[in-house]
């Protein structure tokens, strides 16, 4: 119940004499509207009246809502849940009675898989309603699951360079930006090699974004990046976040194809940062980064490198990818 002044509950009733506001408010407590709040004291006038009052809230009639569910929706809707919430019902209808209008109408779509907005937009009209707004309170609600809806998450596309087409070759995914528009450059302006190594296609990583876009992969990619003999190579920042993408990545393709770490890139890193300004005076490690790491990506290099590489992670340093640029890549 929520309290109410005198003064609002009379306002209506303002310009009338004090003998008929009095009245007014012994109907509204005759029929259950209002419930007198005698702590709050007398306004003092004659016939006393109290200042302050229970709004008292009216019991609504659910009986056309409860017939509604239990004989209109579609039957492979559950209605358990909104028969025990009729109150909850009313606000979600609209909703609702879309679904299963839908399953009634147009059921034969869900043969065909759709990504998540469309079938959303499909059902209810707004493509985020499943995937931001109340799509998947409704479907718990109606005993659905969103297997049932054959849709699909969508990822960001790849960007992606190729400097060839040929196969068997190498891809060379990149962490930050910067580095993969300097190493297509290199790339374009004749350069052969990378560190060394020779590379068909360079991949934009985008940070952890990689780990959403690599999972559409062999949807992504014309079929020569796909190709079974290829080589896969990851360079991303020398840090505790770097190397854990990496290891997610490699895990998360184990089985399917391999992605090692490109050693060359991360031992010259090591030796410009020593050779142009120290260990010491390189960047702190940024907060809050999770430092679980496994032991996967030292594994592919020596015992040395291994050994500088984990002492400036424990100094709290670390190497942004950056510090190669196109004179470093010959």
């Amino acid at each position: 119940m929520k309290r109410i002044t005198l003064e609002a509950l009379i306002r209506s009733h303002r310009d009338t004499p004090y003998n008929q506001q009095y009245e007014y408010i012994l109907t509204l407590i005759s029929e259950g509207r209002i419930k007198p709040l005698k702590a709050s004291g007398t306004n003092g006038k004659h016939p006393a009246l109290y200042r302050e009052y229970w709004l008292i809230e009216q019991e609504k009639d659910y009986l056309a809502l409860e017939e509604e569910l239990k004989y209109r929706l579609h039957p492979l809707l559950s209605v358990d849940y909104y028969l025990s919430h009729l109150r909850n019902y009313e606000k979600d209808r609209v909703w609702v009675l879309r679904l299963s209008e839908y399953l009634k109408e147009s059921r034969e779509y869900l043969e065909y898989a759709e990504s998540v907005n469309e079938r959303s937009f499909e059902i209810w009209g707004r493509e985020k309603f499943l995937g931001r707004e109340q799509g998947k309170r409704i479907l718990k609600n109606c005993g659905l699951t969103e297997e049932f809806l054959h849709i699909y998450q969508t990822t960001e596309p790849l960007a992606y360079y190729s400097h060839t087409r040929d196969v068997p070759q190498n891809l060379l995914i990149l962490e930050n930006k910067d580095t993969f528009y300097s190493m297509r450059r290199h790339l374009m302006e004749g350069g052969g090699r990378i560190l060394g190594m020779e590379f068909g296609t360079l991949i934009y990583g985008a940070g952890k974004g990689i780990l959403r876009s690599f999972l559409d992969f062999d949807l992504c990619v014309e079929p020569y990046m796909r190709d079974g003999r290829n080589g896969i190579y990851y360079f991303g920042d020398l840090d505790y976040e770097g190397i854990g993408i990496y290891e997610s990545l490699a895990k998360m393709n184990a089985g399917e194809r391999k992605v090692v770490p490109l050693a060359a890139a991360y031992e010259t890193m090591i030796k410009k940062a020593e050779r142009t300004c120290g260990t010491e005076n390189l960047p702190d490690t940024k907060e809050q980064q999770n430092r679980n790491i496994r032991e996967e990506f030292f594994s592919y290099f020596d015992t040395v490198c291994e050994d500088k590489m984990r002492k400036l992670l424990e100094s709290g340093k670390y190497i942004p990818q950056e510090i190669l640029n196109i004179t470093d890549f010959r």
